[in-house]
């Protein structure tokens, strides 16, 4: 039985905490490039600086030299101002992206061996899924895999481009952790993708993934586009983002169906690793809230409108998250938990209280209790889960009634 919904650290929020770092001289070069880069004034001077940043984050990624990337972003990270972002998207597009270059021919120019290579960008087709049981990950079988190659070539990408797909559905603890991590990703998928192949990951090689009532799992790729050629469906001249993503939900959610058995879903949109990551965190957060609605529904046979939810910030030294307890109207034990955690740059200041009440409000929740005091980022000492806002505002173990959850029904649509 699943008691609580405790959401993952979201993989691409990027606030850092202060560490000792040692200033190298690739250290002191990163945050002297990343201060010009933010500074400059026009594109004629971003181009000097990108460049010159690129060739270092590159040698960096290819040494392994996570720790001076962290380091610089660290140093960087308290002043938030541009520089931090412009360090920030640069490593990310570096660890996604790569030029293939081809042996240049007898005679032929820069220019011409140039027009032959290909530029390679790892992709990300996150999907939204939950279910009272265990959310699958893990192996992609052949024909899955290649009736996934099928449908996102026919809806996502642009005529003409190749791609290569890991034959692995990944839960958020299997995705690469680190810069170097997804760039190595990138190399090994980016030479299938030249081949229009596919990579094969050893099942036995891959983290444990941890179970939740709501998760995200994801495939990834790498697409080979011709340069200066269109990369997806949407940037041709009779493209449509919207239709993109409408006909990806009907189409690649039906090959994917089999392997999410007993799982509601949602696709989410394809896009380049890091951008898909971060949609994926934003907006799994909504989707966690419905998960535990319709969980809650099914499991205790009560409609939205007979349920209070509570919600209140949890602080350690910032505001971390939004924590959200589920009690009947009519009772004060919370039955149920959902964690709202802060990414990127929301704070004190980012109304989130207002953006989770309209999502309840939006579902049907009957009552919705707004808590304006800080409370502490605690856990269960015994088993380790959050502890959720009460009514009278106490941090309290979520606790499903046994007799009702063991009623559930089996399968969640």
């Amino acid at each position: 039985m699943i008691g609580s919904e405790t959401f993952k650290a979201p993989r691409m929020k990027r606030t850092r905490l202060p560490r000792h770092t040692r200033q190298t001289p690739d250290f002191e070069l990163l945050v002297r490039l990343a201060n010009g880069l933010g500074l400059s004034c026009c594109r004629s001077e971003d181009a000097y600086w990108e460049t010159r940043l690129a060739a270092l984050i590159d040698r960096l990624l290819e040494d392994g030299d996570e720790a001076t990337l962290n380091a610089a972003l660290d140093h960087l990270y308290p002043a938030k101002d541009r520089a931090y972002d412009a360090l920030a998207e640069m490593a990310e597009t570096r660890c996604e992206t790569r030029q293939h270059s081809v042996p240049a021919k007898q005679g032929e120019t820069a220019e011409a061996r140039a027009a032959r290579g290909s530029g390679l960008l790892l992709f990300n087709a996150p999907v939204l899924a939950w279910s009272r049981y265990a959310i699958p990950a893990g192996a992609i079988g052949a024909p899955t895999l290649a009736n996934l190659r099928v449908q996102l070539q026919a809806h996502v990408f642009a005529e003409g481009v190749r791609i290569g797909l890991a034959d692995y559905l990944y839960s958020p603890d299997q995705l690469p952790q680190s810069y170097c991590e997804t760039a190595q990703l990138t190399e090994k998928l980016g030479k299938s993708a030249l081949h229009s192949r596919d990579l094969h990951l050893d099942p036995a090689q891959m983290p444990e993934t941890a179970s939740f009532l709501s998760d995200t799992r994801y495939v990834l790729g790498v697409a080979a586009v011709a340069p200066g050629a269109p990369l997806f469906r949407w940037q041709e001249d009779d493209g449509d983002r919207n239709e993109v993503l409408r006909q990806w939900r009907k189409q690649g959610g039906e090959v994917l169906r089999p392997l999410l058995t007993g799982c509601a879903s949602e696709l989410l949109l394809p896009q380049s690793y890091h951008a898909a990551c971060r949609d994926a965190d934003r907006l799994s957060r909504p989707y966690s809230l419905r998960a535990s609605v319709a969980y809650l529904g099914t499991t205790l046979n009560r409609a939205a409108g007979e349920l209070r939810a509570v919600v209140a910030p949890f602080y350690e030294q910032n505001l971390e998250e939004y924590r959200i307890g589920f009690t009947l109207k009519d009772a004060s034990q919370v039955i149920h938990g959902v964690v709202w955690p802060m990414l990127d740059a929301e704070d004190d200041a980012t109304d989130m209280p207002a953006q989770i009440e309209a999502v309840l409000r939006e579902i049907g929740i009957g009552e919705v209790l707004q808590l304006d005091h800080r409370l502490p980022l605690e856990y269960c000492d015994d088993c380790g889960t959050p502890l959720y806002p009460n009514p009278e505002g106490e941090p309290v173990h979520a606790e499903m009634p046994e007799e009702q959850a063991e009623a559930a029904p089996r399968h969640l649509h």
